[in-house]
């Protein structure tokens, strides 16, 4: 029996949040609604530039993995943290949101990664992330109890920016499937496909499912049209999803396609859309949902984390799934 039902590998970051304007945005040299890596220096200055910080543990996989604990299943995160303030209260968050921080914190010069996200009036959100230590998680970091005893595994396409964290990535995917498993990915932003165009195209192929939005795989097949995209995707690849803001999400597994409305939402920040639509869609997947239910589990989630500031639920999403009679 499989000790964990969802495991995640993937940068461990404090995500810490302010609301902005566009003015402010415009001073600061931040580009609205994408996320840019910074280093250390412009890091700890645009930290100082915040005002009224909330802030919580984050990294895009960890955001699904830990909905997913939420709603009960069994989890655990793949991740690496300083043993300073911000990766001892990461490590605590985690805990306390019913998943397993399997990697304990550790001593070394580069401190714990933070993303800094200025939300907009209008609900958009301007990540700038310095990484620090996730930088150097690598295939050490990786327990063979831990992703060989997992149901499923899911991947953050963040980790091919080093080296080491695309061999803990291939390690921990090698482990899941060798034990029965299956391993997914998701694409994580379209920069991040264009870093890694082949190497991501090479993984719709041998992976068993790929989750992106619809900015995502058009990158992914460098086309602007998104039918062409998807459809290349569903012919190389098991299974496939991509959200579209706002509109319908697409479903291709076999040569079949389903598709799931999207009730629209008028976001307070969009901060977590995407890994909360996957924390739904993932629940759905380990407990033998079809996937029409578990596409409209991930809009459920998506919705909830959109409706207020912060990439984490504060509804009994749970709940939210009992009310659509979807449990």
């Amino acid at each position: 029996m499989s000790k964990y039902q969802v495991v995640g590998i993937g940068n461990a970051v404090v995500d810490v949040i302010s609301q902005s304007d566009d003015a402010f945005l415009s001073r600061m040299g931040i580009d609205k609604g994408i996320m840019q890596l910074t280093d250390q220096e412009r890091g700890e200055y645009l930290y100082s530039q915040m005002e009224n910080r909330t802030q919580m543990a984050g990294g895009s996989v960890a955001n699904t993995i830990a909905g997913l604990g939420a709603l009960g299943l069994s989890t655990g995160f793949i991740g690496r943290v300083n043993d300073d303030d911000l990766g001892q209260f990461y490590a605590k968050e985690m805990a306390d949101a019913g998943t397993d921080f399997v990697n304990p914190p550790v001593a070394g010069d580069m401190p714990t990664s933070r993303c800094m996200i200025f939300v907009s009036p209008d609900g958009e959100r301007s990540m700038n992330t310095y990484l620090g230590i996730s930088t150097e998680l690598g295939p050490e970091d990786v327990q063979e109890e831990v992703a060989g005893q997992a149901e499923l595994l899911f991947l953050e396409g963040y980790l091919f920016d080093k080296a080491k964290g695309k061999a803990a990535f291939q390690a921990a995917a090698a482990a899941c499937r060798a034990g029965g498993g299956k391993a997914g990915i998701s694409l994580s932003d379209p920069f991040c496909v264009d870093r890694h165009r082949e190497d991501f195209r090479a993984l719709v192929k041998d992976l068993d499912f790929v989750l992106g939005n619809e900015h995502e795989w058009k990158s992914l097949y460098q086309t602007e049209d998104l039918g062409a995209a998807l459809e290349q995707a569903a012919s190389e690849s098991g299974l496939i999803v991509c959200t579209r803001s706002g509109q319908e999400v697409v479903i291709a597994q076999g040569g079949e396609t389903t598709t799931v409305p999207v009730r629209a939402v008028v976001p307070t920040d969009t901060t977590g859309a995407g890994d909360q639509f996957a924390t739904g869609f993932i629940f759905g997947m380990a407990t033998g949902q079809s996937l029409e239910v578990s596409g409209r589990m991930g809009c459920i989630a998506a919705a909830e984390v959109i409706g207020h500031y912060g990439a984490r639920p504060e509804a009994d999403v749970m709940a939210l799934f009992k009310n659509e009679g979807l449990v």
